[in-house]
C-alpha cells in the first residue's frame, strides 16, 4: 500500500512539473546550440534548434493537459524562447553569413536578438489569448535556422536584409491566429 502511495505521487510531481520540464530541455537544446556553433559544429547547432522548436511545441499543449498553466511556466517558456529561436538561430547564422560584415553584422544580429526579447516581453503583459501580435520569436528563429541549408546558394547581403526583417515582424503589430 505505501508503495502504490509512494508512485501515485511520484506522478502527481512528475504531471504537475511536466511542462517545465519540457521547457527547460528546449532551454537546454538552445543553449547547446550556441556551444555547438561556438565550436563550429554548425550541423549540430541546427539539428539542436529545431529539437528546441520541436519542445517548444508541446510544452503549451502539455501545460493546458494537466491544468498546470502559471506565470512561472510563462516566463520561462519566454526565457527558452530567447535563448533557442534569438541568440542560437542570430549566432549561427552570424558566424556564418555576417561575420565579414564586422561592426554591421553585429548589429543585425543584436538587433534580431533585441526585437525578439521585446516581443516575448510584449506578448507576455498582453491579453492576446487565441492569436500573436507579430511574427512569433519560435517562426522567426526557424526561419533563420532553415536559411542555413540555402547559405551556398544567397549571398551574405541578403542576410543583411534579413535580419531587420525578421526583427521588424517580430515587432510589429499584425495579428496571427493562433493554430
Amino acid at each position: 500500500m505505501f508503495l502504490l502511495h509512494k508512485v501515485d505521487a511520484t506522478v502527481k510531481k512528475v504531471k504537475s512539473n511536466a511542462a517545465n520540464l519540457i521547457t527547460i530541455l528546449n532551454m537546454s537544446f538552445g543553449g547547446a546550440a550556441i556551444m555547438a556553433t561556438m565550436n563550429e559544429y554548425y550541423n549540430y547547432s541546427v539539428l539542436f534548434i529545431f529539437i528546441a522548436a520541436f519542445l517548444d511545441r508541446y510544452d503549451g499543449k502539455v501545460a493546458r493537459k494537466f491544468n498546470q498553466e502559471s506565470e512561472l511556466g510563462k516566463q520561462l517558456d519566454s526565457m527558452g524562447d530567447i535563448i533557442s529561436f534569438g541568440v542560437a538561430p542570430a549566432l549561427l547564422m552570424y558566424e556564418l553569413t555576417l561575420i565579414d560584415f564586422g561592426v554591421a553584422g553585429m548589429v543585425m544580429a543584436v538587433l534580431y536578438i533585441a526585437c525578439g526579447a521585446l516581443r516575448l516581453a510584449r506578448f507576455n503583459v498582453m491579453d492576446a489569448t487565441g492569436y500573436f501580435v507579430g511574427l512569433p520569436i519560435t517562426a522567426a528563429g526557424t526561419l533563420l535556422t532553415l536559411s542555413f541549408f540555402f547559405t551556398h546558394a544567397l549571398s551574405p547581403v541578403f542576410y543583411m536584409f534579413l535580419y531587420p526583417i525578421l526583427a521588424i515582424l517580430m515587432i510589429s503589430t499584425f495579428t496571427l491566429k493562433k493554430v
